[in-house]
């Protein structure tokens, strides 16, 4: 999510290094396999494309997944989309940039919200040989011990889905959010948000600390990303696949993390309920409000797909969608 772009501008000393290079793990999956993902996507609604156009009287919304990080791929995209979306009224992303900015000069001066500001640290919560794995993975992602063990659970959660070969490439923030940013600059088009970072981060400390940390460590295996998990994601996103995305994380997530299929089901819902049911939800309050304009709505791509994904919730609003070029 865009909101990590914050956090590693301010915590890591990025250099100009090669980007991520790695296996597209597609490739490698077994027929069984293959087998499964295709048959769990024939039941998710909408499971493709990342530009759709829903409409209903006189309101015309062009849905585009995103992803948030840089591939060069996405140039010649935004040329295909320019002309479409350069006619829009309006945009909305997660969070626009200018909210963003402002977040991130207050962050840089006050690092509260993603610290244990109180009480016992991870060190403590933690046995000693969890800890010892989570802070050695951590340090692979530039983050110290002694800085790790303040942070809160949920934001280390997200850190480790980022494979350290990220944290040394250049405009890795540049992602189709940016680019689209800069389409809407560049044609002097109103930009807004579909939520607040403050409230973004209050959903994800809605658990306890003990409850964070819990499921901190039973899922750290899982979570772990590399350079073959980025590239594949990548390749998934320009094909446009992002319900595979989400799925065949899902999957790998599983025979990572150790656990039994029935315990991680339990963590996975949550993790999807957190980061893309809840918030989808209230996101939608504020789409169905648009009425008579012509709107982009750019969000990650994996909030389109699934029962609770924007497309289907538009659909049983009575909107009608069309897959679109993108």
């Amino acid at each position: 999510m865009r909101l990590l772009s914050i956090f590693l501008g301010l915590l890591l000393p990025l250099t100009a290094h090669a980007a991520c290079e790695g296996r597209d793990l597609r490739l490698d999956l077994s027929t069984e396999t293959q087998a499964k993902l295709d048959d769990t996507l024939s039941n998710i609604p909408f499971p493709e494309g990342n530009h759709w156009i829903a409409t209903k009287d006189g309101t015309v919304l062009h849905l585009i997944g995103t992803l948030h990080t840089n591939d060069e791929r996405m140039g010649p995209v935004v040329d295909r989309l320019a002309p479409v979306l350069s006619q829009a009224d309006a945009f909305y992303f997660e969070v626009i940039k200018d909210e963003m900015d402002a977040f991130e000069k207050d962050l840089a001066n006050d690092f509260s919200p993603v610290l244990i500001t109180s009480g016992p640290t991870l060190v403590d919560l933690m046995s000693e040989e969890d800890w010892a794995a989570l802070s050695a993975t951590l340090a692979e992602r530039g983050i110290p011990s002694w800085m790790a063990a303040k942070m809160r659970p949920w934001f280390l959660s997200m850190m480790l889905g980022i494979p350290p070969c990220l944290m040394k490439t250049p405009n890795f923030d540049r992602g189709m959010d940016t680019r689209l940013t800069e389409l809407a600059e560049e044609h002097d088009i109103p930009q807004y948000s579909l939520e607040r970072i403050e409230d973004l981060i209050a959903l994800f400390d809605s658990h306890s600390l003990e409850e964070q940390v819990a499921s901190l460590t039973r899922l750290s295996g899982a979570l772990q990303a590399g350079d073959d998990q980025m590239i594949t994601m990548a390749n998934a996103y320009i094909d446009e696949q992002h319900a595979a995305i989400m799925e065949l994380a899902k999957i790998q997530g599983l025979e990572a993390s150790g656990l039994t299929p029935e315990e991680f089901d339990t963590e996975w819902q949550n993790f999807e309920d957190q980061l893309l049911v809840q918030r989808n939800a209230k996101w939608m309050e504020k789409i169905l409000k648009l009425k008579d304009q012509t709107v982009v709505i750019a969000v990650g791509a994996g909030h389109l797909s699934n029962d609770y994904g924007l497309l289907n919730q538009l659909q049983q609003a009575g909107y009608n969608l069309e897959r679109a070029k993108f």
